[in-house]
């Protein structure tokens, strides 16, 4: 698509401070993007589960190191971005709450420090390695093949299970009081274990099933050849059909947030044309995976997502998660006003937390708001969320006022993208995991992107 072609070699900018062996024009920021789903993919091969913790983490660790490498670089240069100040002193007062009475141990209390560091570690050091809306184009181009390849991977296991899904499941799942028996639903055929897709975790293909379904829809409307969008419809589909077939009802709702978003920028961009012709096919993406669901899945699909529409919205987010956001502000804010401690709820309290402090007795988290109150109380709540608002007008700033119509193009997908991971606030704890990462490392690229002088762009 004109919006993200390619520039012509003579304009391209130096080479990154921080820079690793890559295909012709590649850097980092390319790498780093495939590793997100690389090395989860790891846990589909047998006889990884003893490993397990490593590989999770394995993410973490690479964004904290990162973040080491480019703080020591005598090349640092770097324009702030508007969420600086508050995630610095969000981290500040999160290093604090090591000293908390009520922190588990210093083990999971360091623990819990470095998770928070890695996750926000992106935003700081993107912009070292994606530089030019070309290169964040690309980024872009990689993360649809890598969640499209999920997706259809998640599709597959489904249609041929003894074939594509993977030999042994998250230890979590297995050894739980219900097992798989929690993650699977009637098809056609008999049971079906909601696909985890490149993970060993049921319906964890979900997420990427969302990011799939908007990129896919976004490439497949440009001026690519023939060949490559349609291998984006193909993604697209098989995004939103893996997210029918693992049954996670919110992925499905965040989903069509995130096209209805990228249709709202579009609109304020004034891409009229655009704005129907994606909306019109993100309408019929919706349809047609349902119906191929329905198909391979059986009438549990049309069961399960029915409730979004025959039930009350709000009676069913009450029903679902609606407790968690009860408990966060009758009892966690209430109960603890400046945090719980850490090492309290999550893996982290699972894997480095200690079973013999009766004081400081596992917590439960459902939602990002319920995990902010219990590790920070009502200053982190506030930091983080004064984080994320300064973070989107920056974005909606970009997508609409940047004079450079390839940065507009490429801030318009990552609002749109990003949309979705705060909508997964009240249901999940996405700036805990790969998703926030994924969250704070397009958000720091746009920047470094967007703040370019323009006859970079």
């Amino acid at each position: 698509m004109n919006a993200l072609s390619a520039h012509p070699a003579a304009l391209r900018p130096p080479a990154p401070a921080v820079t690793a062996p890559r295909f012709p024009g590649w850097g980092l920021g390319e790498w780093f993007v495939i590793a997100q789903t690389a090395l989860p993919a790891l846990l589909f091969l047998p006889g990884t589960q003893p490993v397990r913790l490593y590989l999770r983490v394995a993410s973490f660790v690479i964004s904290a190191a990162i973040l080491v490498v480019w703080a020591t670089s005598a090349r640092v240069r770097r324009r702030a971005h508007p969420a600086d100040p508050w995630l610095v002193a969000a981290t500040i007062y999160v290093a604090l709450m090591m000293l908390h009475p009520l922190t588990n141990s210093m083990m999971a209390g360091a623990a819990h420090l470095a998770l928070y560091v890695s996750v926000i570690a992106p935003l700081f050091w993107a912009g070292a390695c994606v530089r030019t809306a070309d290169q964040l184009a690309r980024v872009l181009g990689i993360l649809l093949v890598c969640n499209g390849a999920n997706a259809i991977v998640g599709v597959l296991q489904v249609y041929d299970p003894a074939t594509w899904m993977p030999q042994e499941m998250s230890r979590i799942v297995t050894e739980s009081a219900f097992g798989l028996g929690a993650v699977t639903y009637m098809g056609p055929n008999g049971l079906i274990v909601r696909p985890p897709g490149l993970f060993d975790n049921p319906g964890a293909v979900a997420g990427p099933g969302m990011y799939a379904a908007l990129l896919g829809l976004v490439f497949a409307i440009g001026l690519a050849p023939w060949w490559k969008r349609v291998a984006s419809v193909v993604a697209a589909f098989a995004g939103m059909a893996a997210i029918y077939l693992s049954q996670v009802r919110v992925s499905l709702v965040v989903c069509v947030v995130m096209l209805v978003s990228y249709v709202a920028v579009l609109a304020v961009q004034r891409r009229t044309r655009r704005a129907t012709v994606f909306g019109s096919l993100a309408a019929g993406l919706v349809a047609a995976a349902f119906s191929f669901s329905l198909f391979l899945g059986g009438g549990s699909i049309a069961e399960r997502t029915s409730t979004l529409l025959t039930q009350d919205p709000i009676s069913l987010y009450s029903a679902s998660r609606g407790g968690q956001l009860i408990y966060t502000f009758d009892e966690l804010l209430t109960t603890y006003p400046v945090g719980a401690g850490l090492g309290r709820w999550g893996m982290i309290s699972g894997y480095f937390g200690r079973s013999d402090n009766p004081d400081s007795t596992p917590l439960w988290a459902e939602i990002q708001i319920a995990a902010w109150a219990i590790d920070g109380g009502i200053p982190l709540l506030l930091l983080s969320i004064a984080a994320l608002a300064v973070t989107f007008t920056s974005q909606v700033r970009a997508a609409c006022l940047h004079t450079n119509p390839k940065v507009r193009a490429c801030a318009a997908v990552i609002l749109a993208a990003n949309v979705g991971t705060v909508a997964l606030m009240l249901s999940f704890t996405p700036f805990v995991t790969q998703i926030g990462l994924q969250f704070w490392f397009l958000a720091g690229a746009l920047h470094s992107v967007a703040a370019e002088p323009e006859r970079r762009a």
